[in-house]
């Protein structure tokens, strides 16, 4: 387990040196940004060579032609500024729900950061708009649905710019603003944006790679709750930590199998549960306990693969066209003998989709065990001697947690029904664009995945910490996992008669997903 505090002060915007962890804490926790001054020079000196190619009357993509099918079409220079209009006006077509606010922040975030590696043509000031904006508290309204995650998160990211040029809506402080009203607020005028700007602020994964930041530092703190919770289900069940022995783990060493292993070594440790049966004559616990560090530890390696895609992509540039210094790149690219102009395809989402559906997927296997381990502290059938059926006293006339198990059913059902976004693809803009990544619905779904995989995991943990108030007394847990019972018992009482149990699903699952459980266990061991 490690440090994943994201509370800080400021975040320095650079363009190289982002994390996932930036993003929760501008996100999430409102740490304000600051502009890097060499990223300032270097957005500067891209500006200059477009304005070089504006003048060249050369026609360039994105700077003085159409868009998509229409890229043949030439557009005169005293209609570029209007070009950029419309095409901001016209991308922003989104539906579904809106954004949420940290949604909204980790794209914006993350636009800044782009535009901050100095390929995409912008002036300097209109990404001092955003960063204000986002210091400000200014948060533009924008439709979930409409990226196909190339050209990037065209849709949601006309919707952020669209604010930007004073149309749109925006909420400043829970208040529903106009565009040109949310930015005074913030004592900002509208941009009218120049040649390529518009192009500039919607053509990239932001949405994606946002999400996907956020989805990871999620991701990350279930699966610690997830060995925590595991780590409590198998002393309450009788269960052994043999399995976690380092010699197995040595011969299988995938990286992940041997930090669950650990973490649930190190969680019961000083544990009399374990001790109180260790010559019992079970030979074998249940594959959701015996297999706990070979299926966590395999969803830890997916998880890890998505962050180096995610910690690549937000230190990318995925505009197109990308402005490069002439003569720097294929002497074929269009240009002035100052600039050159390609156009490429970085802005395609598929190195993150992928990873997304995968990552996904594997949360969801999560979900799966963790499922399994609740029903056997539950389930008649199956459970310990000692503990009543549903972890309640008179049941029957009492139902427990019996139905908590039910919405941890439900909620897998859900995760399983999403699919894998990133293998469908349908072309539009008249054919031109006619492979598309999906990443910004695979993004999507994994949000909804974390959400419903820490519902789950904390479900696992109300039973666990339920179960251990059956235990003989003198009886001890380990000293992370008494740990978490204690943290777990802090915000929920046991329960001694029937109770509305959906609040307390909610409230631990935020102790899961926002890093609670983690700390808590921490604090005990280190």
């Amino acid at each position: 387990m490690s440090d994943r505090a994201v509370q800080r002060d400021a975040v320095v915007v650079d363009g190289e040196s982002l994390v996932p962890e930036d993003v929760v804490a501008v996100a999430r926790y409102d740490a304000r940004v600051e502009l890097d001054d060499d990223a300032r020079e270097r957005m500067q000196e891209s500006r200059e060579r477009v304005e070089s190619v504006v003048e060249s009357g050369e026609p360039v993509y994105g700077v003085n032609t159409g868009f998509g099918h229409l890229v043949e079409t030439h557009i005169d220079e005293e209609d570029i500024e209007q070009l950029q209009t419309n095409l901001v006006r016209s991308h922003s077509a989104g539906a579904g729900r809106e954004l949420t606010r940290e949604e909204v922040r980790s794209m914006m975030l993350t636009r800044v950061n782009t535009l901050a590696k100095g390929y995409s043509g912008i002036r300097p000031s209109v990404v001092d708009h955003l960063v204000t904006m986002l210091n400000e508290g200014v948060h533009p309204v924008v439709r979930s649905r409409g990226s196909l995650g190339a050209s990037g998160d065209l849709a949601p990211l006309a919707h952020m710019a669209l604010v930007l040029i004073g149309g749109g809506e925006a909420i400043v402080d829970g208040e529903r603003l106009s565009g040109e009203e949310a930015l005074a607020t913030a004592d900002l005028e509208p941009v009218t944006l120049a040649s390529k700007e518009g192009l500039a602020l919607i053509n990239g994964t932001q949405l994606t790679v946002g999400l996907a930041s956020l989805f990871v530092v999620d991701a990350e703190e279930i699966l610690d709750a997830a060995d925590a919770a595991g780590a409590l289900t198998t002393e309450v069940t009788m269960g052994t930590t043999a399995n976690c022995d380092p010699k197995i783990h040595e011969a299988r060493p995938h990286p992940g199998q041997k930090e669950s292993a650990a973490a649930i070594r190190r969680l019961t440790d000083g544990s009399t549960v374990l001790e109180s049966h260790k010559d019992c004559e079970r030979v074998q616990d249940a594959y959701s306990i015996r297999c706990l560090p070979q299926v966590h530890g395999a969803v830890k390696d997916a998880v890890s693969h998505l962050r180096e895609a995610v910690e690549v992509e937000l230190n990318s540039a995925t505009d197109n066209p990308l402005v490069f210094e002439a003569g720097s790149v294929d002497e074929r690219a269009p240009g002035t003998d100052v600039a050159a102009v390609v156009s490429a395809g970085n802005f395609h989402g598929e190195p993150l989709a992928l990873r997304l559906d995968y990552a996904a997927g594997a949360l969801t296997d999560l979900a799966a065990i963790s499922e399994r381990r609740a029903d056997r502290m539950l389930n008649p059938e199956v459970q310990e001697e000692y503990l009543p059926p549903f972890l309640t006293e008179h049941s029957g006339l009492r139902s427990g947690y019996m139905i908590a198990q039910y919405t941890a059913a439900a909620l897998l059902n859900e995760c399983r029904s999403f699919g894998r976004p990133s293998i469908d693809s349908t072309p539009v803009s008249g054919g031109q664009e006619d492979h598309v990544s999906m990443s910004g619905q695979s993004a999507l779904n994994a949000r909804l995945v974390a959400e419903n995989v820490a519902t789950i995991v904390g479900v696992e943990l109300l039973c666990g910490s339920q179960a251990a108030e059956f235990l003989d007394e003198g009886l001890e847990l380990g000293d992370g996992t008494g740990a978490v019972r204690d943290e777990v018992r802090a915000v929920v009482p046991p329960l001694d008669e029937d109770r509305p149990l959906d609040e307390e699903l909610e409230t631990v699952a935020d102790l899961v997903r926002f890093g609670a459980i983690r700390a808590a266990a921490e604090s005990a061991l280190d």
